[in-house]
């Protein structure tokens, strides 16, 4: 049976409605409502025109306002839409249950991507009431280190732990904000103490909460769509509560609460899982930077982990040694240690070069962003995740931006974006624009195949402004483009192209161009009964 798609989208089409079904989070209303709209669209058959091409499926979407399109197949994120939404929207939802519902059900996918609410909701339901029951009155306690992780541990095991059963992903967070609201409730009135207590609070849930992961077997995929956020809060309330200890005297009380924490945070490192690897050494750094100042702390907790690396030279170790080493102004050995790594220590240099942009030390930052470099490119070659890439390249751009603008190296900047295409493309597109470095930027669209549509028209009649030339083969390239399509709509958007074609031709005072240019594309395309008619509409040529 014939269902309109060609075979080669078949797979690709199951595997992103896999995609769209993990990535659209049933319980937030925002994307809620954008699949119920999408779905009425789809229903309405305001999905037209639908046309297969290489690697994507463009579409008109008849809504307020006709719009265009164009879903790729192998990967959705990159899919475009002409109307103003940034992200996934109604029209590109419409277009994908069209699709959908040519090889598959939509109301069996739907009723799928539905199927967590309810059990979410049961086991939401389950932990509010067992809050209530333990809910009780704070006692007045002088402060005790034991008990507070006495605390931690006893309502984050009765709270996240349903009866004694793993909880699904998708209510992890629910239960956590359960066990926080719960632990606040036995926070120490004094506020000193108070932030103490939240700062050895987060520290230790943190734990436990990679601890609950490992145990309840959630994959990373699942922790990172459902509760990867509660480690990343967990990690920047501990920065919150440690730059607010060191706005004001920390009493002589404090000194066997920081000990303890001080010595317990090595098993941030000491720590052999991969679960959540990243946040947790950072969490590590970040004590060390902004609470662990003391010199002889930070060389006493370096031998520690010199004996450590003895036995575990694990990627948890080396970054904790040389995030020591930093510390202590020894750059050098930073580098020996990471000097025979591969492109996972790549991450980790940004955290080095943002302290160093802060602390205005433009020759430390220098080195830094000379070794990260190559270690980024060898990640982009390694990596195929295109998001990924994307990312990370943001923050290499980001990071080395305050350096260059105060070295005034834009050559160190170009080549960074030269290096990193395709994933530098609108940085670099902006950066060429921005110098009107004209050349360079139209080389830029061809290189990476970008439409004439997709430019704007700012930028194209700035460009006919001051290097007009340079638009002919932008203009060459898209007409070619359109004929290649061969639908009379496309035709005619070539048609027009052509028309102003013509006026840039004129305007540079080049008519034989034109008219070999011409004559030379008619003669090719002379099989093609209605592009040749397009042109005499569009007095192209003469009947």
């Amino acid at each position: 049976m014939d269902n309109g798609i060609p075979e080669r989208f078949l797979e690709p089409l199951e595997d992103m409605a896999r995609k769209v079904k993990e990535e659209l989070d049933a319980h937030a209303a925002t994307d809620q409502a954008l699949v119920q709209k999408g779905l009425i669209l789809y229903r309405q058959g305001l999905v037209k025109q639908i046309r297969y091409e290489s690697h994507s499926i463009t579409a008109a979407v008849l809504d307020v306002n006709r719009v265009q399109v164009s879903l790729n197949i192998e990967d959705y994120h990159i899919s475009r839409c002409s109307c103003p939404a940034e992200d996934t929207c109604r029209h590109m939802m419409a277009v994908f249950f069209y699709l959908l519902a040519k090889n598959n059900s939509v109301s069996n996918w739907i009723e799928s991507w539905r199927a967590p609410i309810k059990e979410r909701k049961t086991l939401a339901d389950l932990g509010l009431k067992r809050a209530r029951d333990l809910m009780q009155t704070n006692p007045t306690k002088q402060p005790d280190y034991d008990n507070w992780i006495r605390t931690f541990t006893e309502n984050f095991q009765q709270i996240m732990y349903q009866s004694g059963q793993y909880p699904k992903p998708y209510v992890v967070s629910d239960l956590f904000y359960i066990y926080l609201r719960k632990i606040n409730a036995y926070a120490p009135i004094k506020k000193e103490w108070k932030l103490l207590y939240q700062l050895i609070g987060s520290m230790h849930t943190f734990m436990l909460l990679e601890q609950f992961a490992t145990e309840c077997k959630h994959s990373e995929k699942e922790i990172e769509r459902h509760y990867l956020h509660l480690f990343q809060d967990l990690m920047e309330e501990s920065s919150v509560m440690m730059e607010r200890l060191s706005q004001q005297t920390v009493p002589f009380a404090f000194d066997p609460f920081i000990e303890r924490l001080r010595n317990e945070a090595t098993a941030l490192i000491d720590h052999r899982s991969e679960i959540v690897q990243f946040e947790r050494i950072q969490l590590y750094r970040r004590l060390w930077t902004q609470f662990f100042k003391q010199k002889s702390w930070r060389e006493e907790e370096l031998e520690k982990l010199r004996t450590l690396y003895e036995t575990d030279a694990s990627l948890s170790c080396t970054i904790g040694m040389a995030h020591l080493h930093f510390l202590l102004h020894d750059d050098q050995k930073v580098f020996q240690l990471i000097d025979e790594g591969d492109y996972d220590y790549t991450p980790y240099f940004f955290y080095w070069i943002y302290q160093l942009n802060a602390q205005k030390e433009w020759k430390r930052a220098e080195q830094y962003i000379e070794t990260l470099l190559p270690y980024a490119i060898k990640y982009l070659e390694e990596e195929d995740d295109f998001h990924k890439c994307s990312d990370l390249v943001k923050m290499v751009l980001e990071v080395i931006t305050p350096y260059c603008q105060q070295t005034k190296r834009n050559d160190l900047y170009e080549k960074v974006l030269t290096e990193t295409l395709p994933y530098s493309f609108y940085y670099y597109d902006d950066f060429l624009y921005e110098y009107e470095q004209w050349e360079k930027w139209v080389d830029l669209q061809a290189l990476l195949s970008i439409r004439l549509t997709d430019i704007s028209q700012e930028r194209l009649e700035r460009l006919e402004k001051a290097e007009p030339t340079l638009l002919l083969p932008l203009y060459h390239q898209a007409i070619q483009h359109d004929i290649h399509l061969k639908s009379r709509e496309q035709y005619r958007q070539a048609v027009k192209k052509m028309q102003k074609l013509r006026s840039l031709y004129e305007k540079l005072s080049l008519a034989s161009e034109w008219e070999q240019f011409l004559e030379e594309l008619l003669e090719s395309t002379k099989r093609l009964r209605a592009f040749q008619e397009e042109c005499k509409r569009g007095k192209l040529i003469h009947a």
